[in-house]
């Protein structure tokens, strides 16, 4: 007997869209199902695993978003959800969980006609389902994915991050002068230049950090403070920013920064990887793995 109903699904599409609504800037995924889980208690049956092996929950909760996400309501990119414009507006609109759910289904099988529909309430781990759920395998592989090189890349000694760090800036074109050997650093890990002999302006200064936790707008101001008119600034953080540091960086006029957090570190790696010097490589091999594309 069905232990995930139609109400279930619809609660927690609800309160997905309730958490995020906070954050403009969005979760990413792993975030809003800890936060989902927090505030709606998983029952006894979705505390079990899925045949992948998969929280139940977490399955049950990414499975709700997908019609959300087909009707332009809720923007997945690479493991972070944000709520759109069109979700904020529904979520005024249908203050009752089953009829947000409703309309987000509707508006799913009128938008993608060709797609399977939305399975009944006792149908979710069915073989007639089979689409939505590769759309959920590759959601969560992707994210495990991301997590596991975050976490590999958060042990990694300070000295080989910086290496990793200087290896990229050399594949994408510049030339680094400078990395900082083991030791206080003065809040500057890497130096490098547009040209060969470091003559030409400007001259980029580099500092990165593999902390879990964001970089806040006293640690940003505190690195744009050693930024001259020549400088411009490249911080990298494996935690991010919080909106308040990204906002500093924004607004300045005199100091030129520039942000990269893990996803931004992980698409300059994969896009210049093959120019990346073997022996940096070694720091962070990536193999890609293809999933068939299936028509949504």
């Amino acid at each position: 007997m069905a232990e995930i109903t139609r109400k279930r699904t619809a609660e927690l599409l609800r309160k997905v869209f309730e958490i995020l609504l906070d954050f403009p800037e969005g979760l990413q995924a792993k975030d809003v199902l800890q936060r989902v889980a927090q505030a709606l208690p998983p029952s006894d049956f979705e505390k079990g695993n899925v045949a992948s092996g998969t929280l139940r929950f977490d399955k049950v909760v990414r499975f709700s978003t997908i019609p959300a996400v087909h009707a332009g309501w809720l923007f997945k990119d690479k493991g972070r959800w944000i709520v759109t414009e069109d979700g904020k507006q529904a979520f005024q609109r249908f203050k009752d969980p089953e009829a947000f759910g409703r309309e987000a289904r509707k508006l799913d099988q009128e938008r993608m006609s060709e797609r399977l529909k939305t399975p009944a309430e006792d149908e979710i781990d069915a073989p007639d389902v089979s689409g939505v759920l590769e759309e959920l395998d590759l959601e969560e592989a992707e994210d495990a994915a991301r997590a596991r090189i975050q976490a590999y890349l958060q042990k990694m000694p300070p000295y080989d991050f910086q290496r990793l760090v200087a290896g990229l800036l050399r594949a994408i074109g510049y030339h680094v002068a400078w990395v900082a050997p083991p030791g206080p650093d003065k809040g500057i890990d890497i130096v490098a230049y547009t040209d060969a002999l470091g003559t030409a302006v400007p001259r980029m200064k580099v500092q990165v950090k593999r902390q879990a936790d964001k970089i806040n707008v006293g640690e940003m101001r505190s690195f744009m403070a050693i930024l001259s008119e020549y400088d411009v600034g490249i911080f990298v953080s494996l935690g991010g920013f919080t909106s308040e540091a990204q906002s500093e960086a924004r607004t300045q006029h005199n100091r030129r920064v520039t942000l990269l957090a893990l996803q931004d570190l992980l698409d300059l790696w994969v896009r210049h990887y093959a120019k990346i010097d073997e022996n940096e490589r070694k720091l962070l091999p990536l193999k890609p793995v293809y999933y068939l594309a299936t028509t949504a």
